[in-house]
């Protein structure tokens, strides 16, 4: 038989982490604020150890990256895709400067996805461009400015989560027109998230 033959009864493809323990949205969040944490503690402190332990993490950061460049390499077009749609492994590739998109796709994709809930209730978003480091976006969207500013700042927060290395995401001027109310919890904060979900 052959080696990547699965016996009988076994099923043809597992996970490569079955049995291990998974993370969730809010555990992976919790544990990258712990190592900001902690990698601000070593900055603070002087001395040889500190800068020893700083050195360590930027060398397996390094392997890391290469690592995940190595399995997009192995990649087809539509798993690369697929991998990258990932909130956490999108920002990984970014960090690493291997994803296997450039910016503007991603923001129009996740444009895409926010238009339908606005356009729904006479509200509309549109990508008008990226300039050093800042993505523009002409929102209608109207109701009392709190409500408007909540659903920028729900707009903001996806599109800085699918592209995390933007600096910033700002409002364009409307040219006319009149501004329509959209309520807050019909738009989605994360890509591919369910409504409701955090």
């Amino acid at each position: 038989m052959a080696a990547d033959t699965p016996a009988a009864g076994t099923p043809a493809a597992e996970p490569a982490t079955a049995g291990a323990t998974r993370l969730d949205a809010d555990a992976v969040a919790a544990r990258l604020a712990r190592v900001d944490d902690l990698l601000e503690r070593l900055e603070s402190s002087p001395g040889p150890t500190s800068r020893d332990a700083l050195a360590a993490v930027r060398a397996l950061t390094e392997v890391y990256g290469e690592a995940l460049a190595r399995v997009l390499d192995r990649a087809d077009p539509a798993l690369a895709a697929a991998l990258a749609d990932d909130e956490l492994l999108g920002h990984l590739m970014v960090l690493h400067d291997v994803h296997p998109e450039q910016v503007l796709p991603r923001l129009d994709r996740a444009v895409e996805r926010l238009r339908g809930p606005l356009r729904e209730r006479g509200g509309d978003l549109e990508l008008v461009g990226v300039d050093e480091g800042v993505a523009r976006v002409r929102l209608r969207a109207g109701g009392c400015g709190s409500t408007a500013a909540g659903v920028m700042d729900a707009v903001r927060d996806t599109l800085l989560a699918v592209a995390p290395e933007l600096h910033g995401v700002e409002r364009a001027p409307e040219p006319g027109g009149t501004a329509a109310f959209v309520p807050l919890d019909t738009l989605t904060l994360a890509p591919g998230r369910p409504r409701g979900t955090p």
